[in-house]
C-alpha cells in the first residue's frame, strides 16, 4: 500500500518527475569514469571522490563553472553563494514547494 501512495504522490504534487532519468545520466559519466580507473583505493577517496562529483554535477545543471567554485571556497573570497543558498532561491523563484505549502 506504501509504494501505491508514493507511485500516487505525482497526483499532488505535479512538480515531482514522473522518471529519475536526469538522476541516472548524471550518474553514468562518474561510474564510467570510476570503472575505467579502477576507481579509488582508500574509502576517503571514495567519499572525496563522491563528494567531488556531485559538487561538480549541481554546479553544472544551475549553470555555475565547478572550477570557479572550487577555486571561490577555497580562496575564501566567497563571491559565488552557495549551492544551497542557489538551489533555494531558484526553487522559490520557480514556485517548486507551491503543491507542499499546508497553510491556510
Amino acid at each position: 500500500m506504501d509504494k501505491k501512495l508514493s507511485l500516487l504522490m505525482v497526483l499532488d504534487h505535479p512538480e515531482i518527475p514522473l522518471h529519475n532519468n536526469p538522476a541516472e545520466l548524471g550518474a553514468r559519466k562518474p561510474v564510467r569514469k570510476r570503472e575505467v580507473s579502477f576507481g579509488t583505493r582508500t574509502n576517503d577517496g571514495s567519499k572525496a571522490w563522491d563528494t567531488f562529483m556531485s559538487l561538480s554535477a549541481t554546479a553544472k545543471k544551475l549553470g555555475i563553472n565547478f572550477y570557479s567554485y572550487i577555486y571561490d571556497r577555497i580562496s575564501g573570497t566567497l563571491e559565488i553563494p552557495n549551492l544551497a543558498v542557489v538551489i533555494a532561491q531558484r526553487a522559490k523563484e520557480h514556485d517548486l514547494a507551491a503543491s507542499w505549502d499546508t497553510s491556510p
